[in-house]
């Protein structure tokens, strides 16, 4: 068995009617490259099931610990039923792109069932010019972006020609611990909490004004100040200072509902890099501002731009070396302005390149382990409460950010999922109150960069009009570097 860290178990504790919290992919297949030109369930699950073991997070479900004492564990079903898992489903013709979208936001919007391994997978068929997809969704307790693109590969090969993989060693299937044997463990991680939380918060504490919302929770400048002269009383390194961000409102900024959105499309890699190399700047940083001249022309759709620039959290992978491998979230996440207020081209390539830098620079100093320490101050038994109390807070009465812009790397050559040809991976992410209800994710691929967009449906119903906004706003930069 595995307990979840105290950043694992937010992701479980903040879900809520109007908020789930796993995290998905989509993945376009080109099926002329498998064996009679075609991809089935019985297709993927016979790729899938021998690999399983290689990928434990789809075998683990949840056990509770009784009367909160303690966080939840993974441990091995001893029920597993892969069929409960993967699934299939068909598109009506003529099975476009917006109703593969619209499909895929229904089935995001539903939860994972807590009593088995928390991850789903759809092999659906009848899209248009003959291709197939495959989604699937995994609880964000159990994996981040980097490892949740790990357990990802576990399908896929690097030739239309499955590989050979190692057969598990065949262990005694052990039933799921007793209530005894959780309680037990469940007082003794209780007797270990506060020496974990005296040996790792205090250095923590003092960055507690660098984190989005800080601002909305009581008191958080005066804790973050005050354990900042103590730790430099102590020797602890230097703060470099906080920065007072505003968020201003945007329609995508509020309460949630269920229902989502969903829409995917794609840019060259080659052209982003094309004005990343003219003006001197990095791949994310063209990548922001693609996101900033798409929400600007959005906003200005709706009526709604702002005057000043939205604020956007980045969040950023933690994971070391020696934690390659391992699953879990290994996260942290910077903010930085969007220059969704600037309607020159050249402007916002000016701004957002500053703007990067200044929010690298704000967050190299900050612990790693800043969201695990915080996390670990809450009580066990009421951390759920906790958790969605922070939530209602930080959404009034102002924005903490406008939304999340996650930028995931991914492999750099053709890829294959039962003998189909990977054209494309669409990440499909999680929207909140707090996160606000639009997400931009991106993977890099084969020389492409994905992008996902998932949002509220009442808040983004045009949300599809953002991925052509995203491809305009790249074809006016590729002019200014031509």
């Amino acid at each position: 068995m595995r307990q979840l860290t105290s950043l694992d178990a937010q992701f479980l504790n903040v879900e809520s009617t109007t908020t789930q919290g796993h995290v998905g992919s989509l993945i376009l297949l080109d099926p002329s490259t498998a064996p009679g030109g075609q991809v089935s369930l019985e297709s993927v699950r016979a790729v899938l099931e021998p690999r399983l073991h290689l990928a434990p997070p789809l075998r683990q479900r949840l056990v509770e610990v009784p009367l909160g004492l303690g966080r939840p564990y993974w441990a091995d079903d001893p029920h597993f039923d892969i069929e409960f898992h993967l699934r299939e489903l068909a598109l009506p013709a003529p099975g476009t792109r917006e109703q593969l979208g619209e499909q895929v936001a229904r089935i995001h919007a539903r939860p994972l069932d807590r009593r088995r391994p928390l991850w789903e997978g759809y092999v659906i068929t009848g899209l248009e010019d003959g291709r197939a997809a495959y989604y699937s969704k995994i609880h964000h307790a159990a994996i981040d972006g980097i490892s949740g693109a790990e357990i990802l590969e576990t399908i896929m090969d690097v030739t239309p020609e499955p590989r050979e993989v190692p057969p598990e060693d065949v262990a005694e299937s052990r039933p799921l611990p007793s209530r005894a044997e959780l309680v037990r463990r469940g007082l003794t991680a209780a007797a270990l909490n506060p020496l974990e939380v005296l040996r790792s918060v205090p250095r923590s504490l003092s960055y507690l004004d660098e984190l989005p919302g800080a601002a909305n929770i009581p008191g958080a400048g005066l804790v973050s100040s005050t354990a900042g002269l103590v730790s430099r009383a102590l020797g602890g390194g230097h703060h470099v200072g906080h920065r007072d961000l505003h968020a201003p409102r945007t329609p995508f900024n509020g309460h949630i509902t269920s229902h989502r959105r969903f829409a995917f499309g794609s840019v060259q890699l080659a052209d982003v890099k094309r004005v990343k190399d003219h003006f001197d700047m990095t791949v994310n940083d063209v990548v922001m501002t693609l996101t900033a001249a798409a929400l600007r022309r959005w906003l200005l759709d709706h009526d709604a731009l702002p005057p000043t620039p939205l604020v956007v959290a980045v969040p950023v992978s933690v994971r070391t070396e020696e934690q390659s491998g391992t699953h879990g979230n290994e996260v942290s996440v910077m903010t930085a302005e969007l220059p969704t207020h600037l309607a020159d081209a050249h402007d916002r390539l000016v701004f957002m390149r500053d703007s990067m830098a200044e929010a690298k620079r704000h967050f190299e100093p900050v612990p790693a382990t800043i969201l695990k320490d915080l996390s670990q101050m809450l009580p066990t038994a009421l951390s759920g409460m906790a958790a969605r109390a922070l939530f209602r807070l930080a959404t009034v009465p102002g924005v903490l950010f406008n939304l999340f812009v996650s930028n995931v790397p991914g492999p750099q050559l053709p890829l294959y999922v039962a003998g189909a040809k990977v054209e494309a991976i669409y990440p499909v992410s999680a929207v909140t109150d707090f996160t606000g209800g639009l997400n931009i994710t991106l993977f890099s691929y084969d020389g492409a960069i994905d992008f996902g967009l998932v949002a509220c449906r009442e808040m983004v119903p045009d949300v599809w009009n953002l991925i052509g906004y995203l491809q305009e706003a790249l074809d006016e930069l590729l002019e200014l570097a031509a």
